[in-house]
């Protein structure tokens, strides 16, 4: 195709779609028409956010083909409403039914625009795609192949930016549980803090991904929803699964922590110790624990920090490990409990609350005798401590018990040994 120096002589202009051709473009301005070759099945066309798999040939209006997922043999998949495609298939593929096969008769400005795409568009080009909609999946906000948070938006919002962790945000909600509304709130929350508000992780993770203004309907499995122990107050039992309608009003973002001077950045890491502690108290050991590893991104690194506040970082530092690995232990996680205590311990190898949690962790992962040092070490360093005594004493007969065990073990051991041998002199 010849295309012409003059822009009053483009190709986009000299070329006449068919007048069977409907406008589909928001502002009927003519930018991409539609001629429906092949009726779809049903009435849902896709949404914004769903991953969408189609068969294409793209033609320029003197009939050359330029691309062809046919030719290709595999169909070609995108996520649709996320600019990852021309703007007229945003909108024309947006309109389809699953089946429907279309052709779409696009302009330049809602196809590759005046510069075009050299060598095989040229500036200006108005271009034609026969369009199939093989099938199309909603989109999953879960990060994994389970398909635990499906969102289906029902009003697009403004803007790109989506709230994250810690981010203050206000929403509408309604709930539902097979078809019952057991929900049905506005509430305002820090990203990380929802369950204390009765909000899902499945929610909170959605939310992620929301634009200011936006609602959107989700669908979450068990695990994203109240997961195995249920909601009595909403009456949920365990392992529902749940439907959420989610409206984000506004939201306030928090600052980056590389935006923050060192005062700023201790003020926020006390904040958070603070609410740490707050749901400890409350016996939310999960809340807690969330809240001190994010103290931990605040001041973790002293790179920038000034002079003068290096002691009070060292300080908060040590406290946030001491309570991350008593909230492991609430949570049985000794392995994690353990290693919290070993990194306050480099930090103060004489912390007596390192050390006797750090015995905790080890009497549960059956190491009494490495246990029983850290024990007697509280007691070197504090004598009257009566609870690091109880602790040796619980040691010692947890070493009576698997030195039992263990010469149990190696006695039904030597037997079958001595057994074997007698089976073969026998023979």
């Amino acid at each position: 195709m010849t295309v012409e120096s003059d822009a009053n002589e483009s190709p986009a202009e000299e070329y006449k779609p068919p007048t069977s051709a409907l406008d589909v473009t928001p502002t009927l301005d003519g930018g991409v028409l539609k001629e429906i070759v092949k009726e779809g099945e049903g009435e849902d066309t896709p949404l914004s956010g769903c991953k969408v798999h189609v068969h294409y040939t793209g033609k320029l209006t003197d009939g050359t083909v330029f691309d062809s997922s046919r030719d290709k043999g595999t169909p070609f998949t995108f996520q649709l409403g996320k600019g990852k495609v021309i703007k007229a298939w945003e909108i024309g593929v947006g309109t389809m039914k699953k089946g429907e096969i279309a052709v779409l008769h696009c302009k330049h400005e809602y196809a590759y625009g005046i510069t075009g795409s050299p060598p095989k568009i040229p500036p200006k080009a108005t271009l034609i795609f026969e369009v199939e909609l093989l099938e199309w999946e909603v989109e999953n906000l879960s990060g994994k192949k389970d398909n635990g948070i499906l969102r289906r938006p029902i009003t697009n919002g403004i803007g790109y930016g989506s709230p994250k962790e810690l981010a203050e945000v206000e929403i509408h909600v309604v709930g539902e549980h097979e078809g019952r509304v057991f929900d049905d709130r506005d509430v305002n929350f820090c990203l990380g803090e929802g369950a204390d508000n009765d909000i899902p992780p499945g929610v909170e993770k959605a939310l992620e991904s929301f634009v200011r203004g936006e609602t959107s309907k989700l669908e979450l499995k068990p695990k994203y929803g109240f997961g195995d122990r249920g909601h009595e107050k909403f009456g949920i039992p365990p392992g529902a699964s749940l439907v959420y309608t989610v409206a984000l009003k506004k939201f306030d973002q928090p600052k980056d922590s590389w935006m923050m001077s060192s005062h700023e950045k201790i003020d926020e890491a006390k904040n958070l110790k603070e609410k740490g502690t707050k749901y400890f108290k409350a016996d939310k050991f999960e809340l807690a624990l969330k809240m001190y590893k994010k103290v931990l991104d605040f001041i973790e690194s002293d790179a920038g920090f000034e002079e003068e506040f290096l002691a009070d970082r060292s300080a908060v530092l040590l406290a946030t490990h001491l309570n991350i690995a008593m909230c492991h232990l609430k949570l049985r996680n000794f392995i994690d409990a353990k290693k919290s205590c070993d990194t306050a311990l480099e930090m103060d190898a004489n912390n007596l609350k390192a050390l006797f949690r750090r015995g905790q962790a080890l009497l549960q992962t059956c190491e009494p005798s490495l246990a029983r040092k850290d024990f007697e070490k509280v007691i070197t360093l504090e004598p009257t401590n009566k609870a690091a005594a109880a602790q040796i004493n619980i040691c010692t007969q947890r070493q009576r018990e698997l030195h039992s065990k263990e010469k149990m073990m190696y006695a039904n051991m030597f037997e079958k040994f001595a057994q074997k041998d007698r089976e073969v002199s026998s023979n």
